[in-house]
């Protein structure tokens, strides 16, 4: 564990100038290069970046390469998620910027981890579970949870009625990540109350395609 925190260390300026890159397969092919948990271990610290690239781009590089080390060893794989969920817990003593989105786009690159973790990533949106009180960090667990939805749609459509209650909060990006996952799921469902947002022309920014783009609500609505 000593050789592999080292080894982090001395790998984060080069991460951070793949990550900096706007050719996001590139840094994904270079970062391929490199072992899998030292280059894990150095992401960490980038997921708190207020880069909003360098912290998107953290993210697309963590899932990618646990995906990788969980066909390699999926122990060690488990562990990584479970740090995420440390990350997410109160008792850690921290605030786990970052982490729902990366533990997202961890399950939605990997089938096993999916399906062994999808619970705990919708547990973070659960009044009676985790639930993340914070809108900062709730706008990370919608995300997280539409990453999911976008691979692997059957693991979170039992559960799209966790996502309604976000449809009332008082911040527009929440409530606009929360449109965009439910469109992703089950739509006509949920018709009349993503109707509601049609004429609602508030700005809001989503992580999508591996870019960071702008969006109105009401385009979402559609």
């Amino acid at each position: 564990m000593e050789r592999a925190v080292l080894s982090a260390r001395g790998l984060r300026p080069q991460i951070a100038e793949l990550l900096g890159q706007d050719d996001v397969a590139r840094m994904l092919k270079e970062l391929r290069r490199l072992p899998n948990l030292p280059v894990i271990n150095a992401l960490f610290s980038f997921l708190y970046s207020t880069d909003p690239e360098i912290k998107w781009h953290g993210v697309t590089a963590m899932g990618t390469t646990v995906s990788f080390l969980a066909d390699e060893d999926i122990e060690s794989a488990r562990n990584v998620i479970r740090r995420f969920m440390w990350n997410l817990n109160d008792e850690s003593g921290g605030i786990g910027w970052g982490s729902a989105e990366a533990m997202g786009e961890s399950l939605a690159s990997h089938k096993g981890l999916a399906d062994e973790y999808s619970h705990m990533l919708l547990s973070y949106a659960r009044s009676d579970g985790n639930f993340q009180e914070d809108p900062i960090m709730q706008r990370g667990v919608l995300w997280g949870i539409g990453r999911l939805a976008q691979e692997r749609p059957s693991l979170v459509e039992p559960y799209t009625d966790l996502i309604v209650p976000f449809l009332e909060s008082g911040d527009a990006s929440v409530l606009g990540h929360a449109v965009w996952v439910l469109n992703k799921l089950d739509r006509n469902r949920f018709r009349k109350r993503i109707d509601i947002f049609k004429h609602d022309d508030r700005e809001i920014q989503i992580y999508a395609h591996r870019r960071l783009q702008t969006y109105r609500i009401r385009d979402l609505s559609h």
